[in-house]
């Protein structure tokens, strides 16, 4: 099996995006070739006739691939709703097979796949089929990504709880402040609490970032992360 992670996040807008763009960088810096994936992208931007991903040209850019971008991001979506919604919308029907036919070409040339999901691990792909169904057909620990204050203990224990029942391996948490810290007392005592009763490592704890720039985000990644945690999970 392809060796990486599958960045999942405990809501919409926790930050999986950057966190996948800092987890390549943090992968690079221990002297692998990572490559990535954003599968699935709704609310892309279109340009006449062409849908343009944007997470998935930030990833394909933080990772310096030269590969079309119709790899990295396979299923391009433009209404700006849950996957299975989305393709009823643009009228048309989201490819598992293109997923995987692109995944197993990705994964021929880099050493390390990361891939970033849609939401979290419940959102709904097509009938029946959830992003945790994703991550598990591409045999990808994952990393999940959460905020930091009040509220994200049970939405990491959810998470957790989801990805166990599917026979997920949880490589580890990262919390990332998407928005400037709050100071809250929930911000002070989360990360402690989670490394008492989480099975699942706190592997970071990323800064809010005013510049998300390809060396700001490097640079923070290589500080904040844990990168013995990471490389064992590889």
């Amino acid at each position: 099996m392809p060796k990486g992670f599958f960045i999942t996040g405990t809501d919409t807008g926790v930050g999986k995006t950057i966190m996948a763009g800092a987890v390549i960088k943090a992968v690079n810096y221990m002297g692998l070739k990572a490559g990535a994936m954003k599968p699935i992208e709704s609310g892309c931007g279109r340009e006449g006739d062409v849908l343009i991903p944007f997470d998935g040209m930030f990833l394909k850019q933080m990772a310096h691939m030269d590969d079309p971008i119709t790899l990295v991001t396979p299923c391009c979506l433009e209404s700006p709703l849950a996957p299975i919604s989305a393709a009823e919308a643009d009228m048309t029907e989201i490819s598992l097979y293109e997923i995987r036919r692109s995944f197993d070409k990705l994964s021929e040339k880099y050493e390390v796949m990361i891939v970033e999901g849609v939401g979290g691990l419940m959102v709904p792909i097509k009938r029946d089929y959830y992003v945790v169904g994703l991550a598990r057909d591409l045999g990808l620990p994952l990393i999940v990504v959460a905020r930091p204050g009040l509220g994200t203990i049970n939405h990491i224990m959810l998470t957790l709880s989801c990805a166990r029942k599917e026979g997920l391996t949880v490589a580890g948490i990262i919390l990332n402040y998407s928005a400037p810290p709050e100071q809250s007392p929930a911000e002070q005592t989360n990360p402690k609490l989670l490394a008492q009763i989480c099975p699942a490592p706190v592997i970071g704890i990323f800064p809010y970032l005013k510049n998300m720039g390809e060396e700001a985000v490097e640079r923070t990644a290589i500080k904040n992360i844990d990168l013995e945690l990471l490389r064992k999970c590889l």
